[in-house]
């Protein structure tokens, strides 16, 4: 659970690390205060660095999610996606300093939703004793553990982004964004990991599978319920059309690149490397982290393979990333066949789930409905088959919870938008394709060239 950490100090392991083992075992007998002393700078440093290495591999996220919409995307609108993309990271950095941060965490207390204000940094340099050791009562730099919940805040926007692609108007897109970075994603934030109501009911939640993943999945079915699906993806007898993205390389590489960031998302979400206790725990989220995403390529492989005949790369891709989802609520109690089966199964509602999406006749340009979504809201409900801490009826109530938080607040945003702005671009400038339209510049300028290709 993301909470502010206990500064637990690390008096062997610091000892160890800086000085070796002699004299490590010959400060066994030294003076209390010095070894004090040691070990909470020392715990304060690997515990920052936890956040700030952790932070960074989630905001290498953002460009996994930008080069996956890419190549699932057609070459007309792929300029767009990377607009949307760059744009999107950016106010959520602006929102979650603005605002989001104390709504998520200052003052909740048990309750639905913190303080409204910009964060304040910690001071520049150490100061005096006095601004030294309040420094180390947290465990940790606050700026770091704000730049790591702040990219947490962003892939919540990377989600929504994906779904909505080739027919959204680029500037309700982005005011939405605001709307769910600064408002919508850390009220919701703040009743698990602001130590709010469900944390106190018991709700679990290592790394955000409803927090971050369902919460931006939900935003993106009420985009996608309210803007329509692309013209042409469906024909005249209901029959969905195959229209095929501009790069499978792209996609590809957005896919190692997320699952990558991913063990900074889960591991460093252990909040702490002050003890040999919490280093073995984040190794441990790792391993189960990468099993679960390996589990999740193979079942859709296999799947895809006995139901079509042929292999769906994209199926492939979004296994994975449906198996990091699925680890992602609980990722550090599983046993190895426990991680194989909870990301075996993201492999399944993957298969599964897109079809009925179309069935529906909601578009989800590059799945996330059914990887974020629907498998978030699968790694949250199977959390107490490895964490007996936790209840099934529990994590039902916090799934139905978020849901209806994020669905119908994101529903009235778009509504609201689609009546006052317009959300969707015009016929013409969807066919024409929203790089020519929307943004100027267009990402693959020779297609269209003396060429058809779309």
């Amino acid at each position: 659970m993301k909470k502010h950490l206990d500064p637990v100090g690390l008096a062997a392991l610091a000892l160890l690390a800086v000085t070796g083992p002699a004299l490590a075992q010959d400060a066994a007998t030294a003076a209390p205060a010095p070894q004090y002393a040691l070990a909470s700078e020392t715990a304060y440093i690997f515990n920052t660095l936890l956040f700030l290495i952790g932070g960074f591999l989630v905001m290498w996220m953002a460009a996994g999610f930008a080069m996956l919409e890419a190549g699932m995307v057609r070459s007309k609108n792929v300029s767009m996606q990377c607009l949307k993309n760059i744009c999107l990271y950016s106010i959520a950095g602006l929102m979650f300093w603005i605002t989001g941060y104390n709504l998520m965490y200052t003052g909740v207390d048990g309750g639905f939703i913190g303080t409204f204000g910009p964060y304040a940094f910690d001071a520049v340099g150490a100061g005096d004793e006095a601004a030294k050791e309040a420094l180390l009562a947290t465990g940790y730099s606050t700026a770091s553990d704000w730049f790591f919940q702040m990219v947490f805040c962003a892939t919540t926007a990377s989600i929504v982004s994906g779904t909505l692609a080739e027919r959204i108007k680029l500037w309700p897109f982005l005011i939405f964004t605001v709307v769910l970075t600064g408002f919508i994603y850390p009220i919701a934030a703040s009743w698990q990991w602001g130590a709010g109501w469900l944390s106190a009911m018991g709700f679990s939640d290592f790394a955000g599978s409803t927090l971050v993943h369902s919460v931006g999945g939900w935003a993106a079915l009420a985009g996608a319920l309210v803007l329509g699906a692309r013209a042409g993806k469906y024909g005249s007898d209901g029959r969905a059309l195959a229209l095929p993205g501009s790069s499978m390389p792209l996609a590809t590489l957005g896919t190692f690149i997320l699952w990558l960031g991913w063990f900074g998302f889960n591991g460093a979400s252990q909040l702490a490397m002050g003890t040999i206790g919490d280093v073995t725990d984040v190794s441990r989220i790792f391993a189960n982290t990468n099993m679960a995403a390996a589990a999740g390529v193979v079942v859709a492989v296999l799947l895809t393979q006995a139901l079509y005949k042929k292999v769906d790369v994209t199926m492939a891709l979004n296994g994975a990333l449906a198996g990091l989802v699925s680890i992602t609520a609980e990722p550090l109690q599983p046993t190895v066949w426990q991680a194989v089966l909870i990301g075996g199964v993201g492999g399944v509602i993957v298969v599964f789930t897109v079809p009925l999406l179309d069935r529906l006749k909601i578009d989800d340009v590059v799945g996330a409905i059914p990887v974020h979504l629907v498998a978030g809201i699968w790694g949250t409900l199977i959390v107490p088959l490895s964490n007996a801490e936790t209840s099934y009826a529990t994590q039902i109530i916090g799934i139905a919870a978020y849901g209806a938080f994020a669905f119908v607040g994101s529903m009235i945003v778009w509504l609201a938008l689609k009546m006052t702005l317009g959300i969707r671009v015009s016929a013409e400038d969807e066919a024409l394709g929203l790089d020519k339209t929307e943004v100027g510049v267009e990402a693959y300028p020779e297609f269209g060239q003396g060429s058809q290709r779309v």
